[in-house]
């Protein structure tokens, strides 16, 4: 099996510079035969991020991809796993409706990494809302790993949007996911067609 290309899709007012970003690509640079790691620097507009995303699974002309999406990114990487067949996902804290979520967030934003000001419109919601997906045609092509103390998502609605998906639910936790690095190597099995997952240790909450 052709070693895949990882490509970490950051959340909401994220960048590549995110905790999360850094150590999964830190981890492939010393790890270089079990894959290639790409963390791009996504637009606010969710068609202009797909269309950055897209770019790079093209450019592999059909070799496996796999993408690791967080929060919104678990959004965009639903979306993108449908599309493409040489994709699979892993869904970390996805958000499954961002398009009620953002709502609230309607007016000036700003990107806590990057400090990027700019204006969430109805017109983002409604890019969201055509990204929706309905069903999945193989839950078997994602991976949810979810903490239950997120304090930004209802980690319930990803357990039963993933049903029939390989779901890792741990008591604790929070939105950013805490102690991602214990999950990273369970991430790359993964993408090589592996399900290998630790026991939910309970973490206390964050908050």
């Amino acid at each position: 099996m052709q070693s895949p290309l990882f490509i970490y899709i950051h959340g909401f007012n994220s960048s590549p510079s995110s905790v999360k970003a850094r150590l999964l690509s830190a981890y492939l640079k010393t790890h270089a035969d079990q894959g290639r790691c790409v963390v791009p620097a996504l637009s606010h507009w969710p068609t202009e991020a797909i269309a950055q995303i897209e770019a790079l699974i093209a450019a592999e002309q059909g070799k496996p991809g796999v993408l690791v999406g967080s929060s919104l990114g678990g959004f965009y990487s639903l979306y993108l796993t449908e599309k493409h067949s040489n994709c699979t996902s892993v869904l970390v804290n996805p958000a499954i409706y961002p398009y009620r979520l953002l709502a609230e967030w309607l007016g000036d934003n700003h990107n806590i990494y990057t400090h990027e000001a700019y204006t969430l419109t109805r017109d983002h919601l409604h890019q969201l809302e055509a990204l929706a997906v309905g069903e999945l045609s193989d839950p078997l092509r994602y991976l949810l790993l979810s903490q239950t103390a997120d304090e930004t998502l209802d980690y319930r609605e990803g357990v039963a949007f993933l049903q029939g998906a390989p779901q890792f639910i741990q008591p604790g936790g929070s939105h950013g996911f805490d102690r991602f690095e214990d999950l990273i190597p369970s991430i790359i099995r993964f993408g090589h067609g592996q399900i290998d997952l630790p026991e939910p240790t309970p973490l206390p909450a964050s908050f």
